[in-house]
């Protein structure tokens, strides 16, 4: 059925929603088998009934209207029957929306605009491997006292500037320029359905994979989610205060799945069109976990999913895009949203999940996902095998990696180290890569879900003492930067972020806790001062040096050569090619006792132990030791 309505009323215009000018606001809404159509307009979002009725016009599937005079402002929905059955609906096409998301406004765009936000220039990768990725939480980064913004828990938090812990510390934006990340990565901001924004003053949490209005942003961030300009305006000057300060702006976004199905704004607009349904049945796939998947195969789905990516990079200026669950989009989607954005901006990253909540519709070769990453060159995953390998199983408490205890898993360091790509010392990579480049391995110990790092740590290791598990820490952050692909750390993550339950455990999954478990301790910077020193430093030591960031297979295969015949558990490789140096030479010692090693010739040490920068801490000749549970990079510059 929904093949052959594709067929006949596909729609390729770029005008569907409310087109907005000061004479008139012309309405489109596709909908091919409604009956009838007409847009209602209110004069507040919290008005019971519109002050007018528009009947609309059908012509090849899409029905419109025009409406005369200036609306900027005016709040509408759609008024939409099919088969008896009418259900008034805001536009999916909407721009904005008043309180929770029930109506659509009209708004002249131009007005939200903040001073200078046409100067921005984006953020340059030469290669995706130039990317530090930094995921952060609107609300946890300012709902936390420590911090002492005046915008607790709202966009504006962000530009606010000078700001320091009880310390003295600097948090915010000045910490996270001070870390020297290339981009923030901003979870879910578009309008999610659970938190309620006309009681936005009270504590409420999510982490908004609940999508409900795709193109709008979340009125809960803002200082008055009952004005739709507002939330625009405000989102607008997060993103222009980390432009400003040369960070680009990554946006997560959750086009796989809505929170609400049968009562959803798709399905009240065209029923069971947007959604995937077991073959010859009427029943909706739930390869989401959450009650449905979103069927981005089917035209309008995907012109939807690219118009929406799209908006978001023209009109806020998204320097790239992580998608949520993205095994259950369609191979085909990606390339599609690869090619659109790419012509909005060359430098545009596209990363994702590559796997699914649970058993999709979509047919596996289909499905964009890790295994599947040859087909799709231009998006990268997260490899969950770096992860596992580096800190231990995330979905077991107790389980070690490579540096809290684990034994015999050397050989999946050098493969995760090496951006899982092929390379000639490892045969097992030939055979079994899923990927061919470095630009497609997304390299994290943390993220969002699941234990901290910190917290992994105090299961897996909890009668080693705080020290111990400190440095085990720095080197899991070591392996990540020192990787070939793309590093990625969670928010706090620099400062041993932990999310503590009552009772001594901690929290797996704090997508609606409380803001004193999910919230950025800003105090605990100053609290591990010298484990943010050493991620900053690891950040600093990555962007000086290019044979850290190897766009291609080929490259790695040809510069990073890895020893053998070392002691038990040590990982040891040099890396040749470099835009500054002849050669770094990196060490990796997990075991408990120190290791003793030798350097024909005079090295600079950059990193070890305790510190790490892109300056020379001292100089080694000779023999020298590598301490316990640490990291030692030397460098040996091209004239000595």
């Amino acid at each position: 059925m929904f093949e052959e309505i594709d067929k006949k009323y596909v729609y390729e215009g770029d005008d569907l929603g409310a087109v907005y000018s000061k004479d008139k606001t012309i309405f489109k809404v596709w909908s091919p088998m409604a009956d009838e159509a007409a847009v209602l307009l209110y004069h507040k979002c919290t008005d019971e009934k519109p002050y007018r009725r528009l009947p609309m016009t059908k012509k090849k599937g899409v029905w419109s209207k025009v409406a005369y005079g200036d609306l900027n402002g005016v709040y509408y929905t759609y008024q939409i029957n099919h088969d008896g059955l009418i259900e008034e609906t805001i536009d999916i096409y909407a721009k904005t929306a008043g309180a929770n998301g029930a109506m659509g406004m009209v708004i002249n765009m131009e007005e939200t605009n903040p001073a200078g936000w046409y100067s921005y220039k984006p953020v340059t990768l030469n290669s995706y491997t130039d990317a530090v990725l930094y995921e952060l939480h609107v609300r946890d980064f300012s709902i936390d006292p420590s911090g002492h913004f005046c915008y607790r828990g709202r966009f504006m938090g962000f530009v606010e500037r000078g700001l320091v812990n009880d310390a003295g510390d600097p948090v915010g934006i000045d910490h996270i320029k001070d870390l020297g990340v290339t981009h923030v990565h901003l979870m879910p901001c578009f309008d999610y359905q659970t938190v309620d924004e006309t009681d936005y003053h009270r504590p409420q949490f999510n982490w908004g994979y609940d999508p409900m209005n795709y193109n709008v942003p979340e009125g809960s961030y803002s200082t008055n989610p009952f004005n739709g300009k507002v939330r625009v305006a405000e989102f607008k000057r997060l993103i222009h205060a980390l432009h400003s300060q040369g960070i680009g702006v990554v946006m997560d976004v959750v086009y796989n799945h809505t929170y609400a199905t049968s009562d959803s704004c798709f399905n009240k607009t065209f029923p069971k069109y947007f959604y995937r349904q077991w073959a010859d049945t009427e029943y909706y796939a739930n390869g989401s976990g959450c009650g449905n998947e979103v069927a981005t195969e089917r035209a309008m789905v995907r012109k939807y999913i690219i118009d929406s990516l799209c908006y978001w990079a023209t009109e806020y200026k998204i320097d790239g895009f992580r998608f949520d669950l993205m095994g259950l989009y369609d191979n085909e989607t990606i390339n599609l949203i690869y090619e659109r954005l790419h012509e909005i901006n060359p430098n545009v990253i596209l990363y994702g999940e590559g796997w699914t909540g649970s058993d999709s519709a979509l047919a596996y070769e289909r499905r964009a996902m890790k295994l599947n990453a040859r087909h799709v060159p231009h998006a990268a995953f997260f490899s969950d095998d770096f992860r596992d390998t580096i800190k231990g199983n995330n979905f077991e408490n107790g389980d070690r990696g490579y540096v809290n205890g684990a034994s015999g898993n050397e050989d999946y360091v050098r493969e995760v180290m090496c951006g899982r790509v092929a390379h000639p010392q490892i045969p097992n990579l030939t055979k079994y890569a899923w990927t061919d480049t470095p630009q497609q391995t997304v390299n994290y110990v943390e993220a969002h879900d699941n234990l901290t790092l910190w917290d992994k740590l105090h299961y897996s290791n909890a009668t080693d003492p705080t020290e111990v598990r400190i440095q085990m820490d720095k080197m899991a952050a070591a392996a990540v930067f020192l990787s070939q692909g793309i590093p990625f750390i969670q928010a706090g993550q620099e400062f041993l972020r932990s999310k503590p339950l009552p009772g001594g455990a901690y929290d797996h999954n704090s997508y609606n806790a409380p803001d004193a478990i999910n919230s950025i301790k800003w105090n605990r910077k100053s609290e591990f001062i010298q484990v943010y020193n050493y991620y900053k430093g690891l950040i600093a030591f990555r962007k000086a040096h290019s044979a850290l960031r190897f766009p291609t297979r080929e490259l790695i295969g040809e510069h990073m050569h890895f020893f053998d015949k070392l002691p038990q558990r040590v990982v040891g490789f040099s890396l040749t090619g470099d835009n500054l140096c002849e050669e770094i030479v990196v060490f990796l010692n997990p075991n408990n006792y120190e290791i003793k090693l030798h350097a024909f010739g005079k090295y600079d040490v950059c990193i070890d132990g305790k510190n790490a920068g892109a300056e020379p801490l001292y100089q080694v000749e000779g023999d020298y030791t590598v301490e316990p549970y640490s990291v030692m990079v030397l460098c040996k510059n091209r004239v000595q």
